[in-house]
Parts: structure tokens; C-alpha cells; sequence
């Protein structure tokens, strides 16, 4: 990257880290009404957005982007609409900042008390969804931080167009100047000045695939918050009943397959693998769903007339984000539990059964971020879980863990408070 071109991000970096601290004090009201105008400049000016997003759609198909990154990058009136509808959903939320989570009063007789606060900066860096601009512009303001948003290239007009519209309603509404800086490089060299960024970026989120994630994480010598990739089992357990097993199959593969939520691996208990695979097999046929599969998997498959590939070793723990999926055969919790663990990525895994002992053990056993009983992975998301718009979905266990907003965009301090005390 070029030196100018480094010292272009740092310079916004620098920015933003000043307009952090002014963020910070900004009040509940002040925070709120912010939102509310950056909700109304979304709606205001939705024909652009959709136009400029319209200009990324073109120079996508043009570089062959799959249909599963292009249905990521679209933005439609209803999506622009939902943006917005987001940004309104924050600013209905309690406020985060300055709660007190613990008080007392020590032996010395100082009143000790804990409340959050905000992180300060926070770097978004993430790919494809242009939705995410407002998503975390939102976040990080209601929360009083400052944010720095590094978008993926093939978003390039969506994302400026969208933070240039946000940072000025923000600005516009008595927030800070500076409170939403995007970098407007389509080099990929930016990230790593703000991965490097030491003093400056409190935090650093990265969304996307399993490449840029990897990097960030990898390579970060500021805090970084794992967003990570989604290999979600559903595991079919007996007894089931099968057309449960196949409506939750169906909603976690195919409502969306290209989200981290969605299912990419089935397991099935061998006692009624036949049976079970009957029902749920066509039925995600149907939805021209490709399936990798075991032995067993392929002659049930066969008298169906359901064609098949058999499964590599890389298929267990591949994220397909299509219309793609893994199919084992197990002999039952055991294998199931093993298999699981050997290739899950510890975001969304489900049994569904009808043994409410069976699926308290999985429920106990299943190391992940979101584990379910006879539910779609599909709901692993912040708005489902009443936590408003998310930032993102953790798949580590500090600091946060799955779908995370508000709360994981702060920390705390200790208030002490004396009447002159000192240590003896």
C-alpha cells in the first residue's frame, strides 16, 4: 500500500478516535435523535442508494460473483426500507451506557461503584452487505462509540453513498464530526493499517468469510471480536418426527442458504435413517439442493432417484452458503456429539427429537454459541433474539458470544468515591 495511501487511513483513524471521546458523553437524547435523522436521510434518498447499488450489481455479474454474494450485495427499496426500520429499532432500545452493575462500599469506607461505557472506536471491516454500514454505524452511535467502516470493494457505491448520508444526518443531528468515518480505498492494504492500529482502534470487527476473518484474527494487533463462519449441523435423532425434522431442515438450508445461520451438514441416527431420509431428502430436492453424502446416505438416496456426490473429508467441515449440503448416517448420540464436534465452527447446532432426555444432553454436550432443541438454526440472529440490530454473531467465548449488539460495544470503569480516605 501506499505511503500516502496508509497515512490516508490513519489519518481517519485519527479522526474518529477524536470524535470518540466527544461520542462518549453525547446524551441518551442526543444519541436517539441521531438515529432518528440517519433513518429518515435512508428513506429521503432510497432511489439513490438502490441506483448506486444498482452500479456494484453490474460490476459484479461482470467479475462472475456468485448468485449467493450477489443476493448479499442487492439492495431493493423493501432492504433500504428494513435499514432504516433498523435504525429506528435501536433508538426504541434502554440505554446501555451507565448502568450500574455493582456497588458497595469497601472496609475504607469508599463507595466503589461499576458502569458502562462505551469502547471508544470500533472498526467494522466486513464484505458484500452493504446493509451492514448502517447496521453498525447505528450500533456504535447508540452505544457512544465512534466507528471506522472498511466495506468490501464490491459494495464500493453502496457504502459510500450510504456512510456519506448516515455521518451527515448523524452530524447533523448534533453528533460529533467524525462519529462515522468510512475508508473510501478499494485497497485491500487498508484493513491492515487498521488491524495495526494500535492507540487508535479500540475494537475491530470483522464480517465475512472465512478468508477475511481468518486475516483479521490472524494478523490484528488490536482486539478483535471473531465473527465467525457458520458450519450448523441439524442432527436427526431418534425418535423424531419426521416431518418436524424435514420443516426445520428445509427452513435452516434453504429459507437463506447463504447466511452464517444456515444449515450446511445433516445427521441422521442409522434406526431411522431410512425412514427419516424418505421425508427430508425430496423435499430439499425439490429446492434444488445439491447433496454431498456417506454410503448409506447414496443407496437411500438411489431408490429415490435423488442424485447424489460422494462426500470428501472437506465437505464435514465446508460452509457452503448455497444450495449445498453434507448427509451422514450415525450410529447415534455418540458419533453424532464426536462428529459434531470434530467439524462444527461453535456457531449454531440443532437436534431435533422427541427424547427430552436425549436433547438435554446434546443441548448440555454441544459446544457452540447457539445450541437448539427442534428449532431452525435460522434464528441465530440479534433481531430474532430481541436484541436489535447486530453487529454480528460470535463464535469465541470472551467478551461475547453469539448474536451480539449493544452490550458487547461496552465495557466498564470503577467509580470510587471518598471522603479523603487513604491507604494505611
Amino acid at each position: 500500500m501506499a505511503e500516502s495511501a496508509q497515512d490516508h487511513v490513519l489519518a481517519l483513524a485519527r479522526r474518529a478516535k477524536a470524535a470518540s471521546a466527544a461520542c462518549a458523553q453525547a446524551s441518551l437524547e442526543l444519541r436517539n435523535g441521531a438515529l432518528a435523522a440517519m433513518a429518515a436521510a435512508l428513506r429521503a434518498h432510497a432511489a439513490e442508494i438502490v441506483e448506486a447499488n444498482a452500479l456494484d450489481m453490474a460490476d459484479a455479474r461482470e467479475k462472475g460473483t456468485t448468485d449467493t454474494y450477489l443476493d448479499r450485495l442487492l439492495l431493493t427499496p423493501d432492504r433500504v426500507e428494513g435499514m432504516a426500520a433498523g435504525l429506528e429499532n435501536l433508538r426504541a432500545l434502554p440505554d446501555v451506557l451507565g448502568v450500574v452493575q455493582r456497588e458497595r462500599t469497601l472496609a475504607s469506607g469508599v463507595e466503589l461503584t461499576r458502569v458502562s461505557v462505551p469502547l471508544g472506536l470500533v472498526a467494522m471491516v466486513y464484505e458484500a452487505r452493504p446493509n451492514v454500514t448502517a447496521d453498525a454505524a447505528g450500533i456504535c452511535l447508540k452505544t457512544g462509540n465512534a466507528c471506522i467502516l472498511r466495506g468490501g470493494s464490491l459494495a464500493f457505491h453502496s457504502n459510500t453513498l450510504i456512510a456519506g448520508l448516515l455521518a451527515q444526518a448523524a452530524e447533523g443531528a448534533g453528533m460529533p464530526h467524525d462519529a462515522i468515518v468510512y475508508v473510501d480505498s478499494t485497497d485491500r492494504a487498508a484493513t491492515d493499517v487498521l488491524l495495526h492500529a494500535r492507540g487508535l482502534v479500540d475494537l475491530l470487527i470483522p464480517r465475512g468469510g472465512a478468508g477475511l476473518i481468518n486475516h483479521c484474527v490472524e494478523e490484528a494487533t488490536v482486539p478483535v471480536i471473531e465473527t465467525g463462519t457458520g458450519n450448523c449441523h441439524v442432527y436427526v435423532h431418534a425418535p423424531a418426527l419426521f416431518e418436524m425434522a424435514r420443516d426445520i431442515v428445509v427452513n435452516a438450508k434453504c429459507q437463506r442458504p447463504g447466511v452464517c445461520n444456515a444449515c450446511e451438514s445433516l445427521l441422521v441416527d442409522e434406526s431411522i435413517a431410512a425412514d427419516a431420509l424418505s421425508i427430508i431428502l425430496p423435499a430439499l430436492h425439490e429446492h434444488g439442493v445439491v447433496f454431498h453424502v456417506d454410503e448409506p446416505t447414496a443407496e437411500i438416496a438411489r431408490k429415490l432417484c435423488i442424485p447424489t456426490v460422494p462426500a470428501t473429508e472437506e465437505d464435514w467441515g465446508r460452509e457452503y452458503l448455497a444450495l449445498e449440503i453434507s448427509v451422514k448416517v450415525v450410529s447415534g448420540m455418540d458419533e453424532a456429539l464426536a462428529h459434531i464436534a470434530r467439524y462444527t465452527t461453535h456457531h449454531s447446532e440443532c437436534i431435533v427429537t422427541s427424547s427430552e432426555r436425549d436433547a438435554e444432553i446434546f443441548l448440555s454436550a454441544v459446544d457452540a454459541a447457539v445450541v437448539y432443541w427442534n428449532a431452525s438454526t435460522r434464528f441465530s440472529d440479534g433481531g430474532e433474539f430481541g436484541l436489535g440490530a447486530e453487529i454480528g454473531i460470535s463464535t469465541q467465548k470472551l467478551h461475547a458470544r453469539g448474536p451480539f449488539a449493544l452490550e458487547a460495544l461496552t465495557t466498564y470503569k470503577y467509580l470510587l468515591r471518598g471522603t479523603g480516605q487513604v491507604r494505611e
